[in-house]
């Protein structure tokens, strides 16, 4: 029984004595809240983007530069949108058919008030929008190539 408290007494002594408790309490917070912020910084990388909208659409299809750089190929499944970054792949909803189609943003625009996307020729006649030219639609971001 000797044998264990003496071993145990020496390892209390061996410790270094803290002057003030609360002082390594606020170093713990402190530690713990930079656990938390690295947590969330991870975590915000790691998320999708998330974006969803309506509106109206349009499309375009002549030969043009690209925002992006390169030219517009009016066969492509692209989109022009005024802030998504280029790359980002959405779907875009017809609401009046229901017919929807995945394109990938390259270009800015539209430039014309109150449309809120423009679609590539190809990707328009996919969801039928081409007779009438613009149509109300949804787009929900996908994610990033």
């Amino acid at each position: 029984m000797k044998s264990l408290i003496f071993p145990t007494a020496l390892l209390l002594l061996m410790q270094p004595a803290t002057s003030d408790p609360a002082t390594a309490t606020s170093r713990k917070v402190e530690k713990d809240n930079r656990n938390v912020r690295a947590h969330r910084a991870t975590h915000r990388a790691n998320r999708r983007p998330r974006f969803r909208g309506s509106g109206m659409a349009s499309f375009y299809w002549r030969p043009q530069k690209l925002s992006s750089g390169g030219t517009f190929n009016p066969r492509a499944m692209t989109a022009a949108h005024r802030t998504l970054p280029f790359g980002t792949r959405v779907r875009v909803t017809h609401a009046g058919n229901g017919r929807s189609v995945e394109v990938k943003i390259n270009d800015r625009g539209p430039f014309t008030g109150g449309r809120i996307i423009d679609l590539s020729k190809s990707a328009a006649d996919l969801i039928g929008m081409t007779a009438q030219g613009i149509a109300q639609v949804t787009i929900t971001v996908l994610g990033h190539e």
